[in-house]
């Protein structure tokens, strides 16, 4: 059973409870197979982006607390998802051109996957299906994941919560200090 702490617009999930998600496999933006694995001892975050959304200026913060802790064992990991209105239709090679041009992203830009829906990639089942370590569909473009150093789900940020937000913050910086 997942013990859950509720918290306005977030959920914290005990890491002792949350299943392992370093062997769920996904592509990079070249293709090439990877997994949390090769993230194992840093904390990441995982979030589901756009580049046509209302929310997609959260790339600015993105990049800014990447910068801030990526020398202490801090890394995001993007999955563009056309998966909500449409809002990411490019190509992968299309959606790195923006992301580099816009906002200066240097952090990984995964292979475009689905989040919701029949064509959910496993990564997602695992975080948000009814055996997920935070059950319930992502529910918009920029819903983020912490997971911890262990390769567990930590914490869920709702879309709206910037990263530059106390919760995304403090969260980030407790998982790095443990």
């Amino acid at each position: 059973m997942l013990h859950r702490i509720i918290i306005p617009a977030i959920v914290m999930a005990s890491s002792s409870f949350a299943a392992d998600l370093t062997s769920i496999a996904f592509e990079d933006a070249a293709g090439k197979n990877t997994s949390l694995n090769d993230y194992k001892g840093k904390v990441v975050l995982v979030v589901n982006v756009a580049s046509k959304c209302g929310l997609t200026k959260q790339y600015e913060g993105l990049e800014a607390l990447y910068k801030k802790h990526r020398s202490e064992g801090f890394v995001i990991l993007a999955f563009p998802a056309n998966d909500f209105n449409g809002q990411e239709p490019g190509t992968i090679e299309e959606i790195q051109k923006f992301c580099k041009s816009e906002y200066d992203v240097s952090f990984p830009i995964m292979n475009k996957i689905s989040v919701i829906g029949p064509d959910q990639h496993p990564l997602y089942t695992a975080l948000t299906g009814p055996q997920g370590a935070f059950p319930g569909d992502v529910r918009w473009n920029f819903g983020k994941f912490l997971i911890g150093k262990d390769g567990k789900a930590i914490a869920r940020f709702e879309p709206k919560v910037t990263p530059d937000s106390p919760e995304v913050t403090t969260a980030v910086e407790k998982a790095l200090a443990e």
